[in-house]
């Protein structure tokens, strides 16, 4: 029997990363993995990297990781209005201004995939797809359109992130594709931090969510504590509350 554990999506939320830690060792969990986008939309950039660093957790390059560490404009993100175009514009440029060289450096030498060998089952960790970084993998795309990008996946198994949107879709051919959801911006009206537990036994595999309340007031007053011009839009604290992106 084999298990990880896996999260992402932090998004300068170390509140709830810092519950989740708690919760991981509470559970005596251990061989951690971390999806990816560490940073923006929170104001704890900074200190949520140098908290994945300490651990020494194997981490992959999200987009807006890749777009901080790059101090570009561009987080790589689907918008639907102007509105949260502008309001993405306003979170990467305050992550940019206040996310220190040295961890830009880190996020930006981040691997795009990582494999990972689970007894008969062969497991990739991505943070979008195994294509590209930014794509959303939802749950209700049709099954083909799975099977096809795992024929050039070389998997059994692929676990991402990006949508933050949990769920657990197991493909007519038998492959499996789990969403780990999010840390520190869930979207699906339930504002606990999210991870889960893969554990492979044979060619059998057991997915466990797990959610984790936290002090969402603290991090929500942190982005409110920004200011009106320029700074993290507060918008996003109200979001955090909702549970909903």
């Amino acid at each position: 029997m084999n298990t990880i554990t896996v999260f992402g999506d932090i998004h300068g939320n170390l509140p709830a990363l810092e519950a989740v830690f708690g919760d991981m060792e509470s559970r005596k969990l251990d061989n951690l993995y971390c999806l990816g986008d560490l940073v923006g939309y929170g104001t704890f950039p900074n200190e949520v990297v140098a908290l994945i660093r300490a651990h020494g957790i194997p981490t992959l390059m999200g987009n807006y990781d890749q777009g901080v560490g790059n101090s570009s404009d561009d987080c790589g993100c689907a918008y639907k209005t102007n509105i949260e175009r502008r309001r993405g514009e306003l979170s990467i440029a305050w992550s940019n201004t206040r996310t220190t060289d040295d961890n830009k450096t880190f996020l930006r030498n981040l691997p795009a995939h990582i494999p990972v060998q689970m007894d008969d089952l062969k497991v990739l960790l991505v943070h979008g797809s195994p294509r590209k970084v930014n794509e959303y993998l939802f749950e209700e795309r049709p099954d083909d359109y799975f099977e096809r990008m795992m024929d050039t996946a070389d998997a059994d198994v692929l676990v991402c992130g990006h949508t933050h949107l949990p769920y657990h879709k197991v493909l007519p051919s038998g492959r499996q594709i789990v969403n780990a959801g999010s840390v520190g911006k869930p979207k699906d009206h339930d504002p606990r931090a999210g991870y889960v537990v893969l554990t492979v036994n044979g060619h059998d595999l057991d997915v466990e969510f797990i959610r984790v309340p936290y002090d969402i007031e603290r991090t929500a007053r942190a982005i409110e504590d920004t200011p009106e011009i320029d700074g993290m839009p507060h918008v996003y604290a109200q979001m955090l509350r909702d549970g909903a992106g």
